[in-house]
């Protein structure tokens, strides 16, 4: 496999993405970029030589300054002062994970050409990357409008010697890392700040890392629903295909086929239940988790049409002769999508929490709380209240953030998408998921035991195997915050071949 991933007009796709960044790819610049890149810079110079009229964030102010006009010899300190002053993020420090997505969708975004930027400038970030120098961004702070203002500006100090990077693990000052690899500050020329800090970035890692655990705990859903779904010695009667195709959702078809696929084999699907139906967690797994995977696929598009665009502002065209102020900065794409994604996994986590209730509930044979001796064992009554919390605190999180907006910049961005919001938020509804999944599981496991001496299918026993490895069954009571700590962490480290 090349360990070279070459930065180009190449459509990037989240696949691609995921191989950047799994395989620990180094970037580079393909011709076609840095061509498409001087090309582009070399056109604002001779345009900025002979023309005196002001041009928007090239020889003005910002935001509502938009009319003061700045004298030649000033552009490289405006540009300076423009990345210093937009350095207001506050909050907790973005993932490291997440900055190096910033990085990546930063350097993609700047190379198609029409942002002005030097060579030099996209080359130092790419520096950044491939020597896991993490620049010390914030959480908060942007309005997903005029671009994620202050995120990216925390992304663009160290450029300049300015702010702190993370490097091996150490927060040190950006200057410290500039000496050690013998890299000189980069000063910026015309447009050049405006560049950096207009963009999407920000929303877009997010967004970007969200979804690409969001594929493998949709599967992850399937499975664990499964498994629940033998432990309640529930019927398989509602994945038959006869019922999808009367009402043919992508996602719907796909989750059913998946779970008859998963209990191929079961002893337990088989045997004879003397029920009739099962509760709508169990019964409504493909419609729910279908809605959901459809939703999911949406919010990839969204996505995959933003990381392949240029998201600053003005945007220059030299073949045309035009420099353009645009607003491709504006959120609001992102937001509603992300908003959309926080709601689709919020809904797989309500419909899990569910299930481990009624597993806990003492019906269909299985004891009370999962647990022998109920009464002198609590089992695994109070992992369900965990989950019922997390579940309850993600309906709280999907309220929409792209639905507000608040007046900045003096009324001149007097509509902002509040995607960044969004954003963060969305991946703590994630991370709630994986941990009400977790809880599930946990239930799941424990109460398919009761089901014994049959057995699921090869690819659950095989599943439910490995996870014994991690987290024992509970036999008595005893402290079971570490089994759901466990449990997350068997789930994260867990290879999935098919996370369509």
């Amino acid at each position: 496999m090349d360990t070279t991933h070459y930065i180009s007009t190449a459509v990037l796709s989240l696949e691609t993405v995921h191989e950047i960044v799994s395989f620990h790819k180094m970037l580079a610049l393909s011709d076609e970029a840095k061509f498409n890149i001087q090309k582009c810079r070399e056109y604002l110079d001779k345009k900025m030589e002979s023309h005196s009229k002001p041009i928007y964030g090239i020889n003005t102010g910002f935001g509502s300054l938009y009319n003061v006009k700045i004298s030649n010899e000033n552009l490289s300190k405006l540009q300076e002062n423009l990345v210093k002053s937009h350095a207001c993020g506050i909050g907790e420090e973005v993932p490291n994970a997440i900055v190096k997505l910033m990085l990546l969708l930063k350097i993609q975004s700047l190379s198609y050409g029409h942002s002005g930027i030097q060579l030099q400038t996209v080359e130092r970030l790419i520096d950044f990357y491939n020597n896991d120098v993490f620049p010390v961004i914030y959480t908060q702070g942007s309005l997903g409008a005029s671009g994620d203002l202050a995120p990216l500006a925390h992304l663009s100090l160290p450029l300049l010697g300015e702010g702190e990077v993370y490097f091996e693990g150490k927060k040190m000052p950006s200057n410290e890392i500039l000496n050690r690899f013998n890299w000189n500050p980069i000063v910026l020329q015309s447009k050049e700040g405006l560049a950096l800090l207009n963009g999407t970035q920000f929303m877009s890692a997010y967004g970007v890392y969200t979804l690409m655990k969001a594929n493998k705990f949709s599967y992850l859903a399937d499975l664990i629903g499964t498994i629940s779904l033998e432990a309640f010695d529930g019927r398989i009667d509602p994945f038959h295909e006869l019922v999808h195709f009367i009402r043919p959702h992508k996602g719907q078809i796909v989750t059913a086929n998946r779970v008859k696929e998963f209990l191929d084999g079961s002893e337990i699907i088989s045997q004879k239940k003397t029920h009739v139906q099962d509760p709508y967690s169990f019964r409504c797994i493909p419609q729910v988790h279908g809605a959901s995977k459809d939703a999911i696929d949406y919010v990839k598009k969204v996505f995959k049409t933003e990381i392949n665009s240029v998201t600053d502002n003005p945007n220059i065209f030299s073949e045309s002769d035009q420099i353009i102020s645009g607003g491709n900065f504006h959120g609001q794409p992102l937001a509603i999508a992300l908003d959309f994604l926080a709601i689709a996994l919020a809904e797989l986590g309500s419909i899990s929490e569910r299930r481990t209730y009624q597993l806990i509930s003492g019906a269909r044979k299985l004891p009370a709380f999962l647990v022998d001796n109920p009464g002198l064992n609590s089992g695994l009554m109070i992992p369900q209240y965990t989950a019922a919390s997390i579940a309850s605190q993600n309906k709280q999180l999907a309220t929409p953030a792209s639905i507000d907006s608040i007046v900045s910049s003096n009324g001149q961005e007097d509509h902002v998408s509040m995607g960044a919001n969004g954003a963060t938020k969305a991946l703590k509804v994630m991370e709630n998921l994986e941990r009400i999944l977790a809880i599930e599981l946990m239930n799941a496991s424990q109460a398919i035991e009761y089901r014994r001496p049959l057995e699921s299918s090869d690819f659950i026993e095989m599943f439910i195997k490995s996870y014994r490895e991690e987290v024992p069954l509970v036999k008595e009571d005893r402290i079971l915050h570490y089994d759901i700590e466990k449990s997350v962490v068997f789930l994260n480290s867990f290879e999935i071949e098919d996370d369509s």
